[in-house]
């Protein structure tokens, strides 16, 4: 099977069913769903299938520091949200992740100390977002039935025109690249759209608590992708998602309880 053939089978697959469980569970839970690498996993496996693993495991780090950045867009919507409407909090949301990525592609950290960096960002900002102050959100006014389908498409298209890109970009910027959040801004806007910024502060914070999950998931690629192989390295990786978003979802709803 060829990757072009994998790329349009596997991603909107996964996109579909992160999808889906997230509209069953809320808005909490669609952010947390999203922090799983359901974009940047696949273009970090087709990336090493294409271009070998020392380009995979440099996209990877470079994919972790864009980590950075995530957390940019991530902490601009949360505050602006509750003052503005989605459209300008958004634009300005993208503002601050493509900022911060362009400083980012001047600067290469070693794998450990950037780890570290990254969880402590993540860490400072759980205690920075703005909690909600309405915990009852109506549930209302469901997105379309079309919202589904236009995730996977965009989810596909995405991951093409990445792993596309990368040889032109080089491992580093396709990795910073890489987290764009597309799915955290489409969730963030609609929720925002249609039921105010408390909503979209509960699909931020939910993925937060996710994020560490991805950071751990592209530590473990950008070291063992090299000495142990694909198989080996996304087998150890997946491993490592199961286990921090386990109990960042037991957290969550711990904290959904209170």
């Amino acid at each position: 099977m060829n990757t072009l053939l994998l790329k349009v089978i596997v991603t909107p697959a996964l996109i579909g069913t992160a999808s889906l469980a997230g509209r069953r569970w809320g808005d909490s839970i669609s952010g947390w769903l999203v922090a799983l690498p359901l974009t940047t996993g696949p273009i970090a496996f087709f990336l090493a299938l294409t271009h070998g693993t020392a380009f995979a495991a440099v996209s990877a780090a470079g994919t972790l520091a864009g980590g950075f950045s995530l957390a940019a867009f991530v902490l601009a919507y949360a505050w602006l949200a509750p003052r503005w409407k989605w459209l300008p909090t958004l634009a300005a949301s993208i503002l601050a992740f493509g900022l911060l990525t362009a400083v980012l592609q001047q600067v290469t950290l070693p794998l450990v100390p950037l780890y570290a960096l990254v969880v402590l960002i993540y860490v400072l900002e759980l205690r920075l977002l703005p909690k909600p102050a309405n915990s009852a959100i109506p549930n209302e006014d469901l997105p379309p039935q079309w919202d589904i389908p236009l995730r996977m498409v965009i989810a596909t298209a995405f991951v093409i025109f990445i792993t596309a890109i990368a040889p032109a970009f080089g491992p580093h910027l396709t990795g910073l690249l890489s987290p764009f959040p597309i799915f955290t801004a489409t969730l963030a806007a609609f929720a925002h759209h249609l039921h105010g910024g408390e909503a979209a502060i509960k699909v931020l914070r939910g993925l937060l608590m996710g994020l560490f999950a991805y950071a751990s998931f592209f530590f473990t690629l950008a070291a063992l992708l090299v000495p142990a192989g694909i198989a080996a390295a996304f087998a150890v990786a997946i491993l490592v998602v199961i286990v921090f978003q386990s109990i960042a979802l037991w957290l969550l709803r711990r904290q959904l309880s209170a």
